[in-house]
């Protein structure tokens, strides 16, 4: 088994990280398809902060009606086939989807456009970063946050200051690998943004592409992948044992 799940990665590994490898790189295929992928997935990040927080802190300091839920059909993107996300994108922010008209007559257009890639990114990866920001706000000791309040801190400086650093641990986890999905993100982005060259064909999409004619430039993005996903594994193990200590 050892052999198995090591096997294909290091030969993906010896095929990528050739005497082309640095050529191949640098080629505008691969550039515009790390281009596209690094201001997507970042695009994404902010998002996810800004949009996922709130709720992730509400879920789990609150205790409300239809409270679990809400939180199973959060998660359920986690456990959706990524094309069925796409189908599901498609027809409600396609142009003759639920809301296609009326953002058509606001001048907006979502599908096969760089926001969709960051729209199917959004879907597919925000669930991680909820479930381990929500694990985060319920580690923290109210106890601790109590103090603070005792001591005439208000509700915004108790979570910027004892709050919000107390989770920083899983929140930076939930980050990574809400990052590794977006940047690994390939069924929902294909239906929903399509693969144009330096607008919407991220690292994935450009390496099916390339199955298509030139192997180089995929072996090469293959490699790069791998060791994405090995950096960001480490990451996060060394960041569960920091959180542990």
């Amino acid at each position: 088994m050892t052999l198995f799940l090591l096997l294909p990665t290091l030969v993906v590994l010896g095929r990528g990280l050739g005497a082309d490898f640095l050529p191949t790189l640098l080629s505008p295929v691969v550039v515009d398809a790390l281009r596209v992928s690094l201001w997507t997935t970042a695009t994404t990040l902010g998002l996810t902060v800004l949009l996922v927080t709130p709720v992730a802190y509400l879920l789990a300091r609150f205790d409300f009606p239809g409270r679990a839920v809400l939180d199973t059909l959060l998660d359920l993107p986690i456990v959706l086939p990524p094309v069925v996300a796409g189908v599901g994108l498609l027809l409600t922010f396609g142009r003759n989807g639920l809301l296609g008209p009326p953002l058509e007559l606001a001048g907006v257009s979502l599908a096969f456009s760089p926001a969709a890639v960051v729209l199917a990114q959004l879907f597919t990866s925000a669930p991680f970063y909820l479930r381990t920001a929500k694990a985060g706000f319920m580690a923290v000791d109210r106890e601790v946050e109590q103090a603070a309040r005792t001591d005439g801190a208000d509700g915004l400086r108790v979570f910027r200051w004892i709050t919000w650093p107390l989770a920083f641990p899983f929140l930076l986890e939930g980050l990574v690998l809400t990052w590794a999905r977006a940047l690994g993100e390939f069924g929902a982005t294909i239906l929903f943004a399509g693969s144009l060259q330096g607008r919407t064909r991220t690292i994935t999409l450009a390496i099916y592409s390339a199955l298509e004619s030139d192997l180089a430039p995929a072996l090469v993005l293959s490699a790069v992948m791998v060791l994405v996903a090995f950096g960001v594994l480490l990451l996060v193990r060394v960041l569960a044992v920091r959180r542990l200590e």
